[in-house]
């Protein structure tokens, strides 16, 4: 707003104004400006403050702070004080500039963010000074949005509107006029863009593009994550048209191109509820005893081809998004759940890692390359694990014979609902290669992988996607079996590739080392809880990981040591620039198998077929922006996925405000503490203030707060019973009223 009633003294000078000439000049640090523009940028008209502006410039030459570089014009004194870096204000609006080459972020006043929000690159301008060991700054010209478009809430008077927004850390809210609300009624959700932000203005100007309905309502709600994200949820009609007039038979000509294993036999492993089948496994026993099998990826590659609109559109969205009720593809649906899904007795295009492998688990030989295949059949993980448990019962009843020559069984015997027995050869190749599947996994532990089997919390939902149960899904056998055969593949094409004289540009997967500091805190964490870690090198670092891991679990504290477990970790990427897997112990990973879902799988795939055609090699500059882009989308997929959950969460906990439930304490703030129900991982927090049986002070060192006068301590990892005083849909958050200490 214009600064007309700038505070003077009694005696009618004006406070502050060598700050305010200086910001002035900071922000535009290489324009001259002389005392008449200084005076309209500050709103100051009349003669006796342009007088004092002018005897404040010269004093500011005079201090060397500021120059004159023509007769009346100044600028600031050439600093190396200007940094570039990523703007992070966090929940509590503090702001922080984040600069790779400096050690320390510098803390930026709510009054120097001059516009800069969550996320955006600025220019920043670092004071002389360090305040209580910390450099602080001065944003001096946003350079580069995060973005334009935010998820809030409008409020609408007589002549203009308010849109409030959460989720972005924000301390401003948009204006928008009255032409520009697109017919959104008070209290709607919408989703605004940002049309700019004048100077004198304390709120970005914005025009709503899309009303979302109302707040609280599911499809409302569904919709505000992924707007929230960037993420959209339906194709645009060109792309869909493109998709739709594809052609996508079976060929005799496309089949003479490739190496054809219809007859070999071949079979999917997916959720029950899945609709697209990516990646399929067949099995041959060879004439030498040992086993060929391949791993078969749908050829998405042969459909999506560069610089069409269906490859533009891949590429932007980069991944599929799965939240709690529904996907949002990557693929338009004749692509996904069709033509590229290896659905049963369909013949189908793929590319395809074939291996022989003998009976120790150990790779004789290996080849890539496109094929076409024929699915005989399709398992849940459910089938395929009923499977492997009933051989080893029969094993515990006929003995090790089962398996081999299954001698002794009785004829009659089904091990599935599908009536499959012992003896057919598709039970036989689940059975062998689930026993293949477990060597390669012990040898995987024994290098240093790290096995993080996280509870996965689902929903049973009604037909209106209402949450009428919670349960859990662990992994088995069966996601093992599978998720051995897929990261052999994986490992063999980055290694394939990888390996070859001269480098080719290939995208890799990899996992950088954990922090230090962070492995530190994990371990403050579960000394709580009577466990500890041996962190001396990279081996025992991983293996006391496992041991940790395989300690807590089915304990009251698994999900939370889990989790903090996971977040210990570096995130995982996409580069051309291979440092190795840390937590797989693979020195050479991509991801090859999902490409109806993951847009890096489809530039592994053509990668692949350039290097197997003989081509030079691609550009490493395109293909690093590429991956860039990939692992953004994928980060943002991630957060949209997990705030759906949150959702769906709070959703559930609003039918049992009335119940009582054992919870763990998973997390201790100066706020609040926060709570995990056992039964449900629903997560939420009772807030210090609300605990009124004593003053309660955070007591940091020892994850805890304590009443003053009591003693009594709630500690991480305590058990405790609590009731739901709150659920927010909105806000995706659940405030609990502290009971006790659970005494059972």
């Amino acid at each position: 707003m214009p600064q007309r009633n700038k505070r003077r003294n009694k005696n009618n000078k004006i406070e502050g104004l060598s700050n305010d000439i200086l910001r002035i000049l900071r922000k535009n640090h290489s324009e001259p400006f002389n005392y008449k523009q200084i005076s309209a940028k500050l709103g100051l008209d009349d003669p006796n403050s342009r007088n004092q502006i002018t005897k404040k410039l010269k004093e500011l030459q005079g201090k060397g702070e500021i120059q004159e570089i023509e007769r009346g014009k100044y600028i600031l004194t050439p600093s190396k004080n200007y940094y570039t870096g990523k703007m992070d204000i966090t929940g509590r609006g503090r702001g922080f500039v984040i600069v790779e080459d400096l050690e320390d972020d510098i803390k930026i006043a709510n009054k120097n963010l001059n516009k800069a929000l969550n996320g955006d690159i600025v220019e920043v301008y670092v004071f002389n000074r360090k305040r209580g060991g910390r450099m602080e700054g001065e944003v001096t010209k946003v350079i580069e949005r995060k973005r334009t478009e935010f998820v809030g809430t409008i409020q609408i008077s007589e002549k203009f509107a308010f849109v409030e927004c959460q989720g972005y850390n924000m301390y401003t809210d948009f204006f928008v006029p009255i032409s520009k609300i697109n017919k959104a009624e008070n209290g709607d959700k919408v989703l605004v863009k940002m049309e700019g932000w004048e100077n004198n203005s304390e709120s970005p100007l914005g025009t709503v593009l899309k009303v979302l309905g109302k707040p609280g309502d599911h499809n409302t709600e569904i919709h505000s994550i992924l707007a929230q994200y960037g993420l959209p949820y339906e194709f645009p009609d060109e792309v869909e048209k493109y998709a739709n007039e594809l052609d996508t038979r079976i060929h005799e000509d496309e089949i003479k191109k490739r190496r054809d294993m219809r007859k070999t036999l071949t079979f999917t492993i997916d959720p029950k509820d899945a609709k697209d089948f990516d990646d399929a496994l067949s099995f041959e026993v060879m004439k030498n005893g040992n086993y060929e099998i391949g791993i078969h990826i749908a050829d998405v590659s042969h459909y999506v081809k560069p610089g069409t609109v269906l490859d533009d559109e891949a590429y932007e969205r980069a991944t599929s998004v799965y939240l709690v009720d529904r996907v949002v593809p990557m693929l338009p649906e004749i692509l996904s759940n069709n033509a590229c899904s290896l659905r049963p007795n369909e013949e189908k295009y793929t590319f395809s890692a074939v291996f022989e492998i003998n009976k120790k688990a150990e790779v004789v030989n290996k080849w890539f390359g496109r094929t076409v295949t024929y699915s005989d059949a399709r398992f849940a993980y459910e089938e395929a694990q009923e499977i492997i448990e009933a051989t080893s019962s029969l094993k515990m009843q006929f003995g090790d014979s089962i398996g081999k020559e299954h001698r002794n069984i009785p004829a009659d015997i089904s091990i599935t609902g599908k009536e499959y027995t012992i003896e057919e050869p598709i039970a036989q190749a689940i059975v062998e290669m689930d026993r293949l599947a477990k060597i390669l996994r012990k040898k995987r532990m024994h290098a240093g992988a790290i096995s993080f089997d996280k509870l996965e919390v689902k929903f049973i939902l009604d037909e209106k996607s209402n949450p009428e149960g919670v349960y859990f899904k662990e992994s088995k056998d069966a996601n093992k079996l599978i998720e051995e055969f897929m990261l052999l593949a994986n490992r063999s094409v980055a290694e394939v590739i990888g390996k070859q004289s001269p480098k080719k540009t290939f995208v890799y997967r990899v996992h950088d080392e954990p922090d230090e500091e962070k492995i530190a805190a994990l371990q403050n964490i579960i000394r709580q809880f009577g466990y500890k870690m041996d962190t001396r090198d990279r081996k025992t670092t991983a293996a006391s990981m496992n041991k940790l891991l395989k300690d807590v679990h089915g304990k009251k504290e698994q999900n939370m040591i889990d989790t903090i477990a996971i977040r210990t970790m570096s995130k995982a990427q996409y580069t051309v620039h291979n440092i190795g897997h840390y937590g797989l112990a693979f020195d050479y990973y991509t991801h090859f198998t999902s490409p109806i879902r993951r847009y890096p799988d489809v530039m592994v795939h053509r990668l692949l077929q350039r290097y197997l055609d003989k081509k030079e090699t691609a550009k490493e500059e395109t293909y690093e922006d590429k991956c860039r882009h990939s692992t953004e989308m994928e980060i943002l997929a991630t957060n949209a996925e997990r705030d759906s959950i949150k959702y769906m969460q709070v959703k559930y906990m609003q039918d049992h405000k009335d119940e009582e439930f054992v919870g763990v304490i998973s997390g201790v703030t100066e706020w609040g503490i926060y709570i995990e129900i056992v039964s449900n991982k629903c997560e939420g927090m009772a807030r210090l203030q609300d605990l009124n049986d004593d003053h309660y002070e955070f007591d940091k060192e020892n994850y805890a707060v304590v009443g003053q006068k009591t003693k009594n301590a709630y500690v991480l990892g305590d058990e405790v019973m609590v009731k739901v005083k709150n659920a927010d849909l909105v806000k995706k958050h659940l405030d609990f009223t502290m009971l006790g200490h659970y005494k059972g």
